[in-house]
């Protein structure tokens, strides 16, 4: 187990959950957080965005495929204090959320590189392979994501310039949002770019 510090916060991790990351730290740089603030943090990972948000919000679902995320999620989010205000879910994307749940802010820091079937086979690897053309999880995601989205809702999700940004604003804009690129840094190789997704007005 692997200790990490951040905004005054301890978070635990193994060789099998994603450690939080430059992409991470663009979404924590840019999240805001209301007290009357909903919010889902859709791959949760060892928490950190959802335990970050919780410190303000309202009430938190955290949601991860793997149960070692889950676990270490549950962990921090004692370790942190906030395990009364972060309910921890097991499951694939939307799957764990009920039909009449609504969130005024959702969070995805999703898996968006362009790998191989091959690197789905670890627990580790399905944190960061996005399928052949990175685009698997941020294509489903945007599909379902209105459902539960509230009427003045607002999404920010993390990907790279690897896995077609353009077609990300598209899709949203197809399901009748307003999207935008928020921040990015860049890296030799690629671009992490952060987009936020709202109802329109």
């Amino acid at each position: 187990m692997k200790r990490t510090f951040f905004n005054n916060c301890v978070f635990c991790v193994s060789k099998d959950v994603y450690e939080p990351a430059e992409d991470t730290f663009l979404l924590t740089e840019n999240l805001k957080v209301n007290a009357d603030d909903v919010v889902l943090d859709m791959g949760t990972g060892c928490g950190i965005l959802g335990i970050l948000a919780a410190k303000r919000a309202k009430q938190v679902t955290a949601i991860d495929f793997s149960p070692h995320a889950v676990r270490y999620a549950k962990l921090n989010a004692k370790a942190n204090k906030v395990e009364n205000k972060m309910d921890v879910r097991l499951g694939d994307l939307f799957q764990p959320v009920k039909q009449d749940e609504f969130f005024t802010l959702i969070l995805f820091n999703a898996p968006y590189l362009p790998l191989s079937p091959s690197e789905e086979k670890t627990w580790i690897g399905r944190a960061w392979a996005g399928g052949s053309k990175g685009r698997e999880l941020i294509d489903r995601f945007i599909a379902d994501v209105s459902r539960h989205l509230s009427e003045n809702g607002r999404i920010l999700l993390v990907q790279s310039s690897l896995s077609d940004v353009e077609e990300t604003l598209n899709r949203f804009r197809e399901i009748g949002l307003e999207a935008k690129i928020l921040s990015e840094k860049r890296f030799l190789f690629e671009t992490i770019i952060l987009i936020e997704a709202r109802r329109k007005d």
